[in-house]
């Protein structure tokens, strides 16, 4: 069972994050404009890995939050694979250094001495109430000020911010491009011989910095929309934050291509 880090034994292996296949949304798809309300969107990570026993039960939890009437009103999610269960034999796909470095530089900020899988984390702080419902975590009613992203061909993303209570703080935006639907038969590992199933993956990460005018930060950033072969479903998370800190400011997010309903 994966709990705690073995920091002696990981490493950084990286195998890249792919959506393989066949239709391009960018070709398809019209202006797409998300934004948050004038209360704070919460982010909710969920730092995961195919290699680790104890997550399909937090992931089917997450899975099943496509059907809360809070997301993206009240919440984003957004699961980060990380790699340092690979040792173990099973290499995931999914996984990337930099989302392990992330979930270190919560635990550092913490002043905690181990990382583990599953583990949530909420507007930057460990959550440990997941399970205690089915519809997602409730909004703090705490206004932060509205955060707009568009894009006219899901690449090339403008993205503003105008803040509750202007001042002088410098903000920088985040990007998550977020794939689903995803059916993994794990061959090796602690989860040998198992159909995992993933929703709300991160398969890109971009940050860029974002400029002050007249109370409103404004910036840029560009987000490689993948194949998608799969067919199923894919989303954007987008956040602020301070410069230099990783607690978010306010979230927002859609989805690109949202899943079909039976």
């Amino acid at each position: 069972m994966c709990m705690n880090e073995k920091t002696n034994q990981a490493f950084g292996v990286f195998l890249g994050l792919q959506l393989m296949g066949g239709i391009t949304a960018s070709a398809q798809m019209p202006a797409v404009k998300f934004q948050s309300a004038q209360t704070q969107t919460a982010l909710l990570e969920l730092y995961t890995s195919e290699g680790c026993s104890s997550c399909p039960p937090a992931e089917k939890w997450l899975s099943q939050l496509q059907d809360s009437p809070r997301l993206w009103r009240e919440f984003a999610p957004v699961a980060f694979h990380v790699d340092y269960w690979n040792y173990l034999g099973w290499q995931d796909v999914w996984s990337n250094a930099e989302f392990s470095e992330r979930q270190r530089s919560f635990a550092q900020l913490w002043k905690s001495e181990d990382i583990y899988t599953p583990e949530f984390v909420l507007n930057g702080k460990e959550w440990h109430n997941w399970f205690s419902g089915k519809n997602g975590p409730q909004s703090n009613g705490e206004k932060a000020g509205v955060l707009t992203v568009t894009s006219t061909d899901t690449n090339h993303w403008q993205a503003s911010f105008a803040p509750e209570n202007p001042r002088d703080v410098a903000y920088e935006i985040h990007a998550a491009l977020l794939a689903g639907g995803i059916v993994s038969e794990v061959k090796a590992g602690e989860n040998k011989g198992r159909q995992l199933k993933h929703d709300f993956v991160v398969t890109h990460l971009v940050q860029a910095g974002m400029m002050m005018e007249s109370g409103v930060a404004n910036g840029k950033f560009t987000i490689e929309t993948p194949p998608n072969d799969f067919g199923k479903t894919l989303a954007l998370a987008a956040w602020v934050s301070r410069v230099g800190e990783l607690d978010p400011v306010q979230t927002t997010g859609g989805w690109l291509f949202p899943p079909v309903k039976n």
